[in-house]
C-alpha cells in the first residue's frame, strides 16, 4: 500500500509569548521571556511563585467560539484549545471550503486536562457545609478528552475524534496519530495539537512536591535556563497550539497554502523510572531513530533540533547525550535549541507549540534561541551549537522536534519544508 503524504495547511496558538501565531513568532525570535509572577492565585505559601501565563486573555474576545455563559462551562485548558484550533482552521481556509465532514477529524492532546476545575470543585465540595454539592459540569469540564469533543462539535467534524494523553509527549503523539491516520487514508483532514492550563494551586503545588519546578522567585524572567549549569527545574507554561494536517493531494486540489510536510514520527518508552529519563537518553535516542527511519532520511539531512530541553538538571544532559548518539559528528553541524526557555513548559501542549517553532525557523530562516544561558555546564559538550541567547540565521529544510513525558513516554516528529 502506498502511503499518502501529509502536509500542514493551518496553524494557531495562544501561549505566554502571544495570542496569535505572529505574536508568538516575533517574540520567539526576539528571545522574549514569557515568565511572570502568578496572577491566578495567592502564592504566599508556595515554593514557586511564577509561571508563563497567557497574557490578556478574555473569553469575551472570542464571540465566534463562546459567549460568557458557554465559557463558564469550559475549563481554561479547553478554552485555549478551541482558540488555537479555530485560528488554525481560519488560517487554512477550511471555514470557506466545502469538505467532507466525515473525513475531517480532531485529535487533541492534554497531559492533565481540567486540573483547575478538579481542584476548584473538590475544594468547593469540602467547604460546602452541611449540603456539599458538585456542579453538573464538573466531569464534562474536567476530563482530558473534552477539548477534542468541543472542537469537533464547534466545527462539525465527524471523522476520528479522541484525545492523546502521554504527559508531556501528548501533543507530539496527537500529531503522529493524525499523520498516520491520514497517510493510511482514514481521513483527509485532522486538527492535531494540544492545550494545557495547570497554573493553579494543585498544578504548582504538585510539581513543587516532586521537585520539578524552578524556585528562582527573585529571577523569574531567567529561571527557565536549559543547558545552564545553574538550572534548577522547569517553569510552568500554559496555552495551546493547533495544526491542520491534510492529505497532500486534497490540500493541492483546494488550493491550500502549505507550511510544511510531516515526514516521520517515532515513539518509544524509557522503561526506566517514573519521572526521570534514562541517564544515557536511551528512550529519547530510540524515538529519534524511529522517526528518522520512518521518514527514510539521513541524519545529515536534518538542520534543526528543537529539543525537549525543560531546564532540569538530569533531563537536559540525558537528551543531549541522545542527540549525540543519534547524530554522531553531524550533532556539531545542526542547530539545537530549547524554546521552553521562553514559553515555559506547556506539558501536554508542549509538542504542538514547539512544532510551530520549527515551522517558524523554516519560514523565517532563523533558529529560535535558547535564552537565559550564562554558566557553562561541564557535562555538556561545548562543541554543540545550542543557539544560545540569540536567534541564528540558517536555512531550515528539515527539523526534528522531541517531546518526552513522565512515565517514560517519548515522541519525536520530523517536519520538512516544501
Amino acid at each position: 500500500m502506498e502511503l499518502k503524504r501529509v502536509v500542514i495547511t493551518g496553524i494557531g496558538t495562544i501561549n505566554a509569548l502571544g495570542n496569535t501565531v505572529k505574536e508568538y513568532y516575533d517574540n520567539l525570535l526576539a528571545g522574549v521571556s514569557g515568565a511572570n509572577l502568578i496572577t491566578y492565585f495567592d502564592t504566599t505559601n508556595y515554593k514557586t511563585k511564577f509561571a508563563c501565563e497567557v497574557k490578556s486573555y478574555d473569553a469575551a474576545n472570542y464571540p465566534e467560539l463562546f459567549d460568557r455563559k458557554e465559557a463558564r462551562k469550559l475549563d481554561l485548558y479547553a478554552q485555549f484549545g478551541m482558540v488555537a484550533a479555530y485560528q488554525a482552521v481560519v488560517d487554512s481556509g477550511l471555514e470557506h471550503d466545502k469538505i467532507d465532514l466525515n473525513q475531517a477529524g480532531v485529535i487533541w492532546a492534554s497531559g492533565i486536562g481540567g486540573i483547575r476545575t478538579f481542584f476548584d470543585e473538590v475544594k468547593g465540595y469540602i467547604e460546602g457545609g452541611s449540603i456539599p454539592r458538585f456542579s453538573p459540569f464538573f466531569v464534562p469540564k474536567m476530563i482530558s478528552d473534552i477539548a477534542a469533543g468541543h472542537i469537533s462539535m464547534k466545527l462539525g467534524f465527524r471523522g476520528p475524534n479522541y484525545a492523546t494523553t502521554s504527559a508531556c509527549a501528548s501533543s507530539n503523539n496527537s500529531i503522529i496519530d493524525a499523520f498516520n491516520l491520514i497517510r493510511l487514508g482514514k481521513a483527509d483532514i485532522i486538527i492535531a495539537g494540544g492545550s494545557e492550563s495547570a497554573v493553579n494551586e494543585a498544578g504548582i503545588g504538585g510539581f513543587n512536591a516532586c521537585q520539578a519546578l524552578s524556585t528562582r522567585n527573585d529571577e523569574y524572567l531567567t529561571a527557565s535556563r536549559p543547558f545552564d549549569q545553574t538550572r534548577d527545574g522547569f517553569v510552568m507554561g500554559e496555552g495551546a497550539a493547533g495544526l491542520i494536517l491534510e492529505e497532500y493531494e486534497y490540500a493541492k486540489a483546494r488550493g491550500a497554502k502549505i507550511y510544511g510536510e510531516i515526514i516521520g514520527g517515532g515513539m518509544s518508552a524509557d522503561a526506566f523510572h517514573l519521572t526521570a529519563p534514562h541517564p544515557d537518553g536511551l528512550g529519547a535516542k530510540s524515538a529519534m531513530l524511529n522517526a528518522i527511519k520512518d521518514a527514510g532520511i539521513r541524519v545529515e539531512d536534518i538542520d534543526y533540533v528543537n529539543v525537549h530541553g525543560t531546564s532540569t538538571p538530569i533531563g537536559d544532559v540525558a537528551e543531549l547525550k541522545a542527540v549525540q548518539g543519534v547524530f554522531g559528528e553531524h550533532a556539531y553541524k545542526v542547530n539545537i535549541s530549547s524554546t521552553k526557555s521562553m514559553t515555559g513548559h506547556l506539558l501536554g501542549a508542549a509538542g504542538a507549540v514547539e512544532a510551530l517553532a520549527c515551522l517558524c525557523a523554516m519560514e523565517r530562516s532563523l533558529i529560535p534561541p535558547t535564552i537565559n544561558h550564562s554558566v557553562v555546564d561541564p557535562e555538556i559538550d561545548p562543541k554543540l551549537n545550542l543557539t544560545l541567547n540569540k536567534a541564528q540565521e540558517r536555512k531550515v529544510n528539515i527539523a526534528l522536534s522531541n517531546a518526552f513525558g513522565f512515565g517514560g513516554h517519548n515522541a519525536t516528529i520530523l517536519i520538512k519544508k516544501i
